[in-house]
């Protein structure tokens, strides 16, 4: 039939079948590796949990054990650690450089601190003082755990971003590349991986270095690189199968980039089969969002959301032919999702919730097919509360949560279900960063609702306000959404990580534009 129907012009697969054959000899090129890693694990942990009066020094090794990427061999350690520095008044003591890192970690695993902590730093005229480019370093990194009504540290934000960046051009490495990776996304919005990437050979260049924490944490990366690289492998390996790129050639071939969102969110060996589901989960759902987006008239859509509604393998004689391969492939991954994660688990009742959140953001992507079909042009509230939905987070914190299974309680996905505070903002990071680097891509195909367009009708301001306005809510938001992780409960606490993750990888995944949809620049040296 002659249909009119448009094309995103998405570039192919910039991976080809390099995933399918590529895979990490570092374990057979290595003898006694593993021996090697298991006795310089037990060194690391001894040199952890060794008493010592010098809190100073234990405050940095645990520091720089999670920044190299290996803090969690040691969480129970690090624990114990962090409690006793909690309940200490030896605090008092620190230096400005001390005091930023020793706030920095308690904050970020969930302690409740004061920021009145820095308030000893200020001169008489109430202004922050120091010259020493790791200090600043330091106090910068510290300010992005702030919540809304900290002005210490807003204050504390702009004295050490203008100071670090005068002083940058005269520093020499390792501390010009911890100060400028720092001013471009900082440690606490970074993506855990990527950060121990850098900082793996700037932690080698430092004269102050722990041989055998150094070396502990570049083979513990390779031995996890090698597993990552072998489920990639294996995620590809289904992709190819299913045959998407050819069946589907007006949607994403993306499944290395679904990876990569997917590992960043949650890297840990023990997660592997929660990264398998969440990988193909997300493979599926980007073929139907632009299905929904780009390719689907309204009509067809329209039943493939009704047949989500029934989630029936019958239903599939009720779509088109073109729209059977995604469907029969959503009902697998859903059916292994059920038998070898969820019900080895025991918890059964998961995959109600599963395929629930599936099935909202279905209907959301139907939302936005009407608008741009029909012309309808929703209110910025009305598309922000449906586009907290389309923006996919709400789903995969859900998901991971249930691939995580480090929950108890039925209670906390009922919790997570109601797009509490933490989720909410998780969401709304996410859709503004997505809007602010998409729209006008969007635009060119015939899209005109966005936050950014629907905020300019309602508010009667320019593009550039409102772009400005969307730059002040992220902020706005990351401060809800370390507030939100402070106050986690029995309830709670198992959605922060997925929360703080998730959000993560989009502020690294769109620092340079959509860089899902174009993977060609930055995305592409990141995976590799």
């Amino acid at each position: 039939e002659d249909v009119s129907r448009r094309d995103a012009n998405y570039h192919p697969t910039v991976w080809g079948d390099f995933f399918l054959t590529h895979s990490s000899n570092f374990l057979e090129n290595n003898d006694n590796i593993l021996e090697k890693h298991e006795e310089l694990k037990q060194e690391v942990r001894n040199l952890l949990v060794v008493e010592t009066s010098d809190l100073p020094s234990k405050i940095q090794l645990t520091d720089k054990i999670i920044r190299l990427g290996v803090g969690y061999h040691f969480e129970m350690e690090i624990k114990a650690q962090l409690e006793k520095l909690h309940d200490h008044q030896l605090h008092l003591n620190f230096d400005l450089l001390t005091t930023s890192v020793w706030f920095r970690l308690l904050r970020g695993h969930g302690f409740s601190i004061s920021s009145d902590v820095f308030k000893r730093f200020k001169n008489t005229k109430g202004e922050f003082e120091t010259e020493d480019a790791r200090t600043l370093w330091c106090l910068y990194e510290a300010t992005h755990l702030r919540v809304d009504g900290e002005d210490i540290l807003e204050e504390a934000i702009q004295f050490s971003r203008k100071k670090l960046e005068a002083l940058l051009p005269e520093l020499s490495f390792p501390l010009n590349e911890c100060v400028r990776d720092a001013l471009h996304i900082p440690y606490h919005r970074n993506v855990q991986r990527l950060a121990a990437r850098q900082y793996i050979p700037q932690y080698d260049a430092e004269l102050t270095k722990i041989e055998s924490l150094s070396l502990f944490a570049k083979i513990d990366f390779n031995m996890l690189q090698a597993l990552h690289q072998s489920e990639l492998r294996e995620a590809s390996r289904w992709w190819k199968e299913f045959d998407f790129p050819s069946k589907l050639p007006y949607a994403r071939d993306r499944i290395a980039e679904g990876y990569y969102w997917m590992m960043g969110a949650h890297f840990e060996p023990k997660f592997s089969l929660s990264r398998k589901f969440l990988n193909r989960i997300i493979g599926i759902t980007s073929l139907i969002d632009d299905t929904y987006d780009v390719y689907g008239t309204l009509e067809e859509v329209t039943l493939f959301t009704k047949a989500v509604e029934r989630w029936d393998i019958e239903a599939v004689q009720d779509i088109p032919k073109y729209m059977q391969v995604i469907y029969t492939g959503m009902l697998g991954i859903f059916e292994d999702f059920k038998d070898n994660l969820i019900n080895a688990r025991g918890k059964d009742y998961c995959i109600d919730y599963a395929i629930e959140v599936f099935k909202e953001i279905v209907r959301s992507y139907q939302r936005e097919a009407e608008y741009f079909h029909t012309g309808y042009v929703p209110s910025y509230d009305e598309y922000m509360e449906n586009s907290i939905i389309s923006g996919g987070y709400k789903m995969f914190i859900i998901l991971m949560l249930i691939g995580r299974g480090e929950f108890e309680l039925k209670e906390t996905l009922d919790w997570a279900s109601t797009i509490p505070e933490m989720v909410k903002a998780s969401s709304l990071i996410a859709r503004y960063i997505d809007d602010l680097q998409t729209y006008k891509a969007e635009e060119k195909r015939g899209e005109t609702v966005s936050a950014v367009r629907c905020y300019m009708r309602e508010y009667g301001v320019s593009e550039e306000e409102a772009c400005k306005k969307m730059r002040e809510m992220i902020e706005i938001e990351w401060k809800k959404l370390n507030k939100t992780t402070l106050e986690a409960n029995e309830i709670s606490s198992s959605v922060v990580i997925p929360s703080l993750n998730f959000t993560r990888v989009l502020e690294v995944m769109y620092d340079k534009g959509d860089g899902y949809s174009d993977s060609q620049g930055v995305t592409k040296d990141r995976i590799a």
